[in-house]
């Protein structure tokens, strides 16, 4: 253990009432593997994050920890916080570089007879498959891609996760004895109807990846592009000596500007119609942007996209946040007459993803009022044995929220199949 690690550990006081642990989404018992790393006994410390867990060196790099488990240690508001998710990255770390670790961590679940199908491998799903799995059921995922991963794999850049750590990450997770069916697509080569005909339950984890639109002028033509497909499909064009704007403030629309600089763009402008401080993207990764010379123009709005066949100009609008009544977040509003032109090769509209509508009419999936799955308090779609979680219901959009709605939903799938 490094001189590093060593530091970072005995930083920690071992809170009595630790609020690090109500910070994160996944619940994880923070005090106690921290303490279990100060003994040194690295293989306990990986059994506690287990128990809630079961991508600890992916969410110990990616989480944003400032708002989540940092955010909420005491050592914090006087000072530092206790670095969090390096520690749950080295933990992590070490349970990758032994075989069959997390086997090793649950041993080999006593098997039921009860099969359930989990469509679509991102965090969410996988873990999901894994807590299943812990519980003895038969589980099987299916995924539209060549591999597993989702956003993992092709969401978040290199830089900020490297591939070698989620593949190994899924190793892990498959050697519980989980069935993967790969290039499946619900809805193409991929039934609904055939899966709850064949399984017990079913778990839709398919995320929502088809990129928003504002609805604006120009946004149809070339070279505008949405952040999600983009960084997922990695279908980039010619960025050099070419002047990039992103519109968003999460940590896709940093992810897509921190990849479009590398890939030789003259200039990035994320635009942002609400102030920095309440972006949503990490701060940590605001800064890096900072540092690669990437620009942002805060309570801005893009209103018009010009050009006649392709992108030329854009024209923006300043923006004021004002309080509306019934609102807890201050609103962002136009300001007259501040309208102004800029010149522009492409825009990255990364405002967020919906749920393919027209699947979900397809196999009659009822939907909230802004077209998420519904769902009861267990997970349960309209269709009893269908369960669903992740993106696909709206909800907070992190790696970590995600797993924690895989492992909840796992939960409920297991309380339903054992009643």
């Amino acid at each position: 253990m490094s001189e590093e690690i060593k530091q970072k550990v005995e930083y920690c006081l071992n809170c009595k009432n630790p609020q690090c642990t109500i910070g994160c989404p996944l619940g994880n018992n923070i005090p106690a593997f921290i303490q279990k790393v100060k003994e040194q006994n690295i293989e306990e410390a990986y059994k506690i994050l287990t128990e809630t867990t079961v991508l600890s060196s992916i969410c110990g790099r990616v989480c944003p920890h400032q708002k989540q488990c940092q955010g909420r240690c005491i050592r914090g508001i006087k000072s530092e916080p206790v670095s969090i998710g390096d520690l749950e990255a080295f933990v992590g770390d070490w349970a990758l570089k032994q075989e069959n670790s997390l086997l090793n961590s649950w041993g080999i679940p006593k098997e039921t007879n009860k099969k359930v199908a989990i469509v679509g491998g991102g965090p969410a799903g996988l873990t999901a498959a894994a807590f299943l799995r812990k519980k003895g059921f038969k589980v099987t995922i299916y995924e539209k891609q060549k591999d597993l991963g989702g956003i993992l794999k092709r969401g978040i850049p290199e830089f900020r996760l490297q591939k070698f750590i989620v593949e190994k990450t899924i190793e892990q997770i498959l050697s519980l004895g989980i069935k993967v069916h790969y290039e499946k697509e619900l809805g193409k080569n991929l039934n609904l109807e055939e899966l709850e005909n064949e399984y017990d339950a079913i778990f839709l984890s398919i995320g929502a990846n088809i990129p928003r639109k504002m609805v604006i002028e120009g946004e149809e033509l070339e070279g505008v592009y949405g952040g999600n497909s983009l960084l997922e499909n990695q279908n980039h064009p010619d960025y050099n000596n070419k002047k990039v704007a992103i519109i968003g403030g999460g940590n896709v629309a940093i992810d897509c500007a921190r990849t479009i600089k590398k890939l030789g763009a003259k200039e990035v402008i994320i635009i942002y119609r609400r102030s920095e401080q309440e972006m949503p993207a990490e701060e940590k990764e605001i800064l890096e942007a900072k540092k690669e010379e990437i620009k942002f123009l805060y309570l801005n709005n893009i209103v018009r996209i010009l050009g006649k066949n392709k992108v030329e100009k854009i024209e923006c609008v300043k923006t004021q946040l004002v309080e509306k009544q019934g609102e807890n977040r201050k609103s962002p509003v136009n300001i007259d007459g501040s309208n102004y032109i800029i010149d522009m090769d492409y825009v990255v509209m990364a405002i967020g993803g919906k749920v393919d509508e027209n699947l979900l009419k397809k196999y009659h999936l009822e939907t909230t009022k802004n077209k998420y799955v519904l769902v009861n308090e267990n997970n349960q779609t309209s269709h009893k044995k269908i369960f669903a979680g992740g993106d696909i219901l709206g909800k907070n959009s992190t790696v970590a929220w995600a797993a924690r709605d895989g492992r909840e939903v796992a939960n409920k799938i297991a309380s339903y199949l054992e009643s």
